[in-house]
């Protein structure tokens, strides 16, 4: 078997992207019998056959492409498919819901982390105590230790999770604050709690209280725009 044949297999297999020095392991016999001279000739080798990989699955006749996303390599549809794809997974599993409020909280986060719940409110101007509990359920989040302040509130910053949901290589790749808006909405548009049910159906959750701010979505991300 050929070394690209290799390494697409396992990225093909891989839950999470996998990062070059792993697959040089595990493709290692192989590279040795091409002819590999060192640990460096090896990771070489294995870099230049991942290149022509993506070059490969980047042709439109492709619907897939490698992509590098959260220091790693993974498979994932084409931006031109996500429409299709979107409506077959629709058709097996119920969507993750998202309210409005905690996609904004994400957005505060994504852009100020690490940073503290106190510091969200001040720029949401209301509690987010609530949605950071369903960010961190979902694993977009997690904490990243405690700001050096009196009271040593607790930070937050975005998780390889939340890299892999937008496709993002790292944080440094996040858009403009109106570009990740429209990334939010296009991503999350069919599992948004509309502002009314949420009254309705989450009066036992912390986040239901925010639910009417939902209409006003845009102008707190533009705020948090503003306060960056």
């Amino acid at each position: 078997m050929s070394l690209k044949a290799e390494l697409e297999a396992i990225i093909y297999a891989a839950e999470t992207p996998i990062t070059l020095d792993q697959m040089t392991q595990l493709v290692k016999e192989t590279v040795i019998a091409e002819g590999a001279a060192d640990e460096a000739d090896m990771k070489s080798r294995v870099r230049l056959s991942l290149e022509e990989l993506v070059a490969e699955y980047s042709a439109p006749d492709h619907g897939i492409e490698i992509r590098q996303v959260a220091g790693g390599y993974r498979m994932s549809t084409k931006p031109e498919q996500h429409e299709v794809v979107r409506a077959f997974a629709k058709s097996l599993k119920p969507p993750i819901r998202l309210s409005l409020p905690a996609l904004e909280t994400l957005a505060v986060i994504a852009y100020k982390q690490p940073v503290t719940v106190p510091e969200i409110n001040d720029i949401r101007g209301v509690d987010s105590g609530g949605v950071i509990g369903t960010l961190l359920d979902r694993k977009l989040i997690t904490t990243a230790g405690r700001k050096q302040v009196i009271g040593r509130p607790i930070l937050y910053k975005t998780t390889k999770e939340f890299l892999m949901r937008f496709g993002l290589k790292d944080v440094n790749e996040l858009p403009s604050m109106e570009e990740f808006e429209k990334l939010v909405a296009e991503s999350f548009q069919s599992e948004l709690i509309p502002a009314e049910s949420a009254a309705s159906t989450e009066t036992a959750q912390p986040e239901s209280s925010e639910a009417p701010e939902a209409e006003t979505s845009n102008e707190s991300l533009s705020e948090t725009k503003k306060a960056g």
